[in-house]
């Protein structure tokens, strides 16, 4: 399984964003794909989980209500939608799969993992 996020870039605060997660390589409906984060000088964090299959997304406290977790299966690729960005959303987010049905946000349960795309929120 390959992963590749895209999307992230430079906002002010208040903005939004889109970032996507496109995968190749073997996937399943029922496998987890989850959106991660890390902060300069921080541990990395999760954000949003969801199956490729669709369904409801988990969030993290600090983005709910903000961000929108959405898959494609047909096309494999999973989306962020970050709306209301605050300049303590600004970091390097990840995508990442792992093989269980049960969408979680133990970043250590995630096997596959993309290259990140960093996000700036300017205040």
């Amino acid at each position: 399984v390959q992963l590749q996020a895209s999307g992230g870039g430079l906002v002010q605060a208040g903005g939004s964003l889109r970032l996507s997660c496109a995968a190749s390589g073997r996937i399943l409906s029922s496998d987890t794909v989850g959106w991660f984060r890390q902060a300069p000088g921080k541990e990395r964090e999760f954000v949003a989980s969801i199956n490729w299959g669709g369904g409801s997304g988990r969030y993290a406290d600090s983005v709910k209500g903000r961000f929108t977790i959405s898959s494609d299966n047909a096309k494999k690729t999973v989306y962020l939608q970050m709306n209301s960005l605050k300049p303590e959303d600004t970091a390097v987010y990840y995508c990442a799969v792992r093989m269980v049905a049960r969408i979680g946000s133990n970043a250590g349960s995630y096997a596959y993992w993309g290259p990140g795309t960093l996000v700036t929120v300017s205040s």
